[in-house]
């Protein structure tokens, strides 16, 4: 009689380095919750692999994957437990996967796909073979979990039983992953502006895709990353601007729940790490919100309203927060937000961010505004993200919301410029340019000469700040009325 096999090996061809493997028979998915957490309740046959789920619109689709290669996994526990897990749904959706399948439509990228039965958007690659993911799903029993504990005791309760022979042979599907086009572009230092959220995020997408250096993660796959992004967002209303259809990779009820986890405190909780708001309430001992709004109320022209989330222990403990430091300032009676997040994936986490922290800075604004004489209006929100990366697993979603967005947004044209305005005439043989503020028209230079060249160098040398597309303007409108000197004919700017 042949030995019974009682030790498997968890083979994953996606996202390796993110697993803890085991010799088991039960793959657990742990959701937001660290994975070690869980590790450390187990022995290392109680499972087959440990790994985490975050978005079921990018990491269902690998999990998949992995599964098909390894058919001796015949148990699945799903840890569903966080306020995290549910405003993400991806536990949610993994599981719907094993109870309902999938039917053949077309994903958020608009291409045809394998789409879970779940109130949760999920998608499968449609390469995949449906034979072989109906037959994973009838060979795969699943568990769902609402805690550690709970999770640990189903994962021992498999463990007893006996060993399962695998369902099938190991199977492997192609995956196709297209490298982008990268043109020459600067790769320090960015400044994009919007009126909404979700006009920036549209921008700085169509910014890192076009021009961003693709390198390594540190962990699986590839990003393409620009360094130092600067996000400027002047005008975003007071419920937030959704489009209609939304392309943001967020909604409404989603926002709900991630504005709390940056306002409010929270409990500590096994295998959950932080919140922001956790950080910002109560993680070094004082409330930091509380504590600039009183800054402010105190000596309004204050610069040094700011509260940190970066502990020097994060270097020891790993697991540091994205968002590192906040700064509020107010300047002619307009309270502004500054935010700077060492790491910030921009694809799926930025809109998110951007709207929590405009909640948050009303709702500093209105503490103030409550609590003392001053009136203070919204101003805008700036975040600096030191590295601004879209993952190599939203590469095709980035390429078609470029395709569907960036143009049409281009085309809604706004001429106010910062750096003022400037009336070109023809005077005394010469041309001559007079620069006046905005809104007001108050001159404050001018310029004169007969070469268009030399002379829109001398403007953006001394003006600097000028939009791009006024500076074509002035250069275009610059060789004309000097085409209408050479020929002593009259010059009428914009005609």
């Amino acid at each position: 009689m042949s030995k019974q096999i009682t030790q498997f090996y968890y083979t994953a061809e996606h996202k390796p380095n993110q697993l803890i493997y085991g010799s088991g028979q039960t793959a657990v998915i742990t959701g937001w919750t660290v994975k070690e957490t869980l590790r450390k309740h187990l022995k290392d046959n109680e499972y087959a692999v440990i790994g985490q789920l975050y978005s079921p619109t990018r990491g269902i689709n690998l999990l998949i994957r992995n599964l098909l290669l390894n058919p001796h996994v015949r148990y699945l526990v799903i840890l569903n437990a966080t306020k995290e897990d549910k405003n993400a749904g991806a536990c949610q959706c993994l599981g719907d996967f094993f109870r309902y399948g999938v039917e053949a439509s077309i994903s958020d990228t608009g291409r045809k796909s394998w789409v879970i039965r779940s109130l949760i958007p999920g998608y499968i690659d449609i390469d995949i073979d449906i034979n072989a993911l109906e037959k994973l799903r009838h060979s795969v029993e699943i568990q769902d979990a609402i805690s550690i504990s709970d999770a640990v005791e189903k994962i021992q309760y498999y463990t007893q039983k006996e060993t399962v022979a695998p369902w099938g042979i190991p199977l492997q599907f192609p995956m196709n992953i297209v490298e982008p086009t990268v043109f020459p572009g600067t790769r320090y230092g960015h400044r994009i502006e919007g009126k909404t959220i979700a006009e920036t995020w549209v921008k700085i997408i169509h910014r890192i895709k076009t021009t961003g250096t693709i390198r390594p993660t540190g962990y699986d796959g590839k990003w393409q990353e620009l360094i130092d992004l600067m996000a400027v967002v002047t005008e975003e209303p007071d419920d937030f601007y959704f489009p209609e259809p939304n392309y943001l990779p967020i909604d409404r009820s989603f926002l709900e729940e991630y504005i709390s986890q940056i306002l409010d405190d929270a409990i500590n909780q096994e295998g959950v790490k932080y919140t922001y708001g956790q950080r910002l309430r109560s993680w070094f001992g004082r409330d930091q919100i509380e504590q600039v709004i009183e800054k402010l109320i105190g000596e309004i022209d204050a610069a040094s309203a700011v509260m940190t989330l970066w502990d020097v222990k994060d270097h020891e403990k790993g697991g540091s927060p994205c968002l590192n430091h906040i700064w509020l300032r107010v300047v002619d009676n307009e309270l502004s937000l500054t935010a700077v997040l060492r790491s910030n994936d921009m694809f799926a986490a930025w809109p998110a961010n951007a709207m929590g922290l405009r909640a948050l800075q009303k709702h500093i604004r209105n503490e103030i505004c409550q609590r003392s004489q001053y009136d203070l209006k919204l101003g805008p929100l700036i975040t600096l993200s030191q590295s601004a990366h879209i993952y190599d697993d939203t590469w095709s979603n980035a390429e078609q919301l470029i395709k569907e967005q960036y143009s049409a947004i281009c085309k809604k044209l706004d001429y106010y410029d910062p750096a003022g305005n400037f009336l070109i005439e023809i005077a005394d043989d010469k041309i001559v340019v007079t620069h006046t503020t905005p809104g007001s028209g108050e001159i404050v230079g001018c310029y004169s000469g007969k070469n268009p060249l030399k002379m829109i160098k001398e403007i953006c040398a001394a003006l600097p700040a000028i939009r791009p597309d006024h500076a074509g303007y002035l250069g275009m409108e610059l060789q004309k009325a000097a085409n209408c000197l050479k020929i002593d004919k009259s010059y009428i700017q914009d005609r």
